[in-house]
């Protein structure tokens, strides 16, 4: 099971000079394709506790488009280990004119993590395969 969501990063997520983003944005999203994976599963939005991995690859600046995707690997009782990448899909070209833009060929990894989830037994409304390979 996996989940994608698209986002661009406005001016609003610079947070540094130079339009970068900060690298806790990255983990945002991750939070979001999580909560998605688990409402897929369990039908409940569950809860984050831990990410066990995270690892910033690239910078990402205000105009970039970023690609959050992540996938459940491993299926406990209550708990939902899942791995997440994010990829920067569209870079801005300010340097052609200020909406000028282009779709990367190859989408540049910036961000990758993993994580666990959990899901209270009293709270999964879903009946569902306990174990993915």
């Amino acid at each position: 099971m996996s989940s994608l969501i698209r986002v661009r990063m406005s001016a609003h997520n610079a947070h540094y000079g130079g339009n970068l983003v900060d690298g806790a944005k990255m983990l945002q999203l991750f939070g979001d394709v999580a909560t998605e994976l688990l409402i897929k599963l369990d039908g409940d939005e569950g809860l984050f506790k831990a990410y066990s991995m995270v690892e910033f690859n690239a910078p990402v600046y205000a105009g970039d488009y970023i690609e959050a995707h992540g996938e459940i690997i491993h299926i406990g009782t209550t708990s939902r280990k899942m791995r997440f990448e994010a990829r920067k899909v569209i870079i801005p070209k300010p340097e052609i004119n200020d909406s000028a833009c282009d779709l990367l060929d190859e989408p540049i990894i910036v961000c990758v993590a993993e994580g666990t989830c959990v899901t209270p037994l009293d709270k999964q409304r879903k009946h569902s395969e306990r174990l993915v390979e």
